[in-house]
């Protein structure tokens, strides 16, 4: 039965062969339960969800710790997604024991990363699409990252999608990084919404974590790079930005 795809939801087979991969997904998500729910606003994280800045933390990190004789490692990435400038290299001393002051490792981290950004700024898979169907949607759309607010600025300088988002929160906006919920309740008042009317779309687990204790509905969309991550709590884990059951959480305006 080669170039066949059964569906067996229904206890029947249904020869799918004539539909093109987009429409079988759509197919697919369409027989799936997914949470009833209406979002009133849409936080983003941008790391690792929107760029595939994950990539060039890790070499940052890399370099960093090479030059120390150390090993960056996932465990350590998986302590410092989500944390605020010096509070994320405050993780990478206390886990390597190291002797820098964080404001100068914080200085050397940001060198490399701003030399290495340029080149290696790359979108995650389904970012244009799934944007565009947000602003089809309606649906007021945010952007909620604990990178401060110079590297947003570069990352956006050229993206013309910019103008969408309602607002943008960085990390130079809340106190508390990720897990915290401070990043996403301080989005809910913004919205003018309450959490509980939120949806929140991260990729790492402390992201996911601090969407739930705000009390959002949280997807979890893993990356390379954050897959073996805690995601509890989520409504969905979703395999990337073009995931269809993404997309029928927020219906068009019709």
């Amino acid at each position: 039965m080669s170039g066949m795809k059964s569906d067996m939801h229904d206890g029947s087979f249904t020869d799918q062969s004539d539909l093109t991969h987009d429409q079988a997904q759509e197919k697919l998500a369409a027989q799936m339960d997914l949470p009833q729910f209406s979002p009133s606003g849409v936080a983003l994280d941008m790391d690792g969800l929107l760029f595939d800045t994950e990539r060039i933390y890790w070499q940052v990190g890399d370099t960093v710790l090479e030059r120390r004789g150390k090993r960056y490692c996932e465990a350590l990435q998986a302590r410092m997604m989500g944390r605020i400038g010096l509070g994320a290299v405050q993780e990478m001393i206390d886990f390597h024991q190291l002797n820098d002051a964080p404001e100068s490792l914080l200085a050397e981290s940001d060198q490399i990363y701003g030399n290495l950004l340029p080149e290696m700024l790359r979108p995650m898979p389904g970012l244009e699409g799934w944007l565009e169907h947000l602003v089809a949607s309606g649906v007021p759309f945010a952007l909620t990252t604990s990178s401060r607010r110079r590297w947003v600025d570069v990352i956006f300088q050229d993206i013309p999608w910019r103008e969408h988002f309602a607002f943008i929160l960085t990390g130079d906006d809340v106190t508390h990084g990720k897990p915290h919920p401070e990043m996403y309740t301080t989005a809910a008042s913004k919205f003018a919404i309450k959490p509980q009317e939120m949806l929140v779309l991260e990729d790492s687990g402390n992201g996911c974590a601090s969407g739930v204790a705000s009390g959002a509905q949280v997807v979890a969309i893993p990356n390379e790079h954050t897959m073996k991550q805690d995601f509890s709590g989520a409504v969905l884990v979703a395999d990337s930005l073009s995931d269809p059951r993404l997309r029928r959480l927020i219906s068009p305006v019709k």
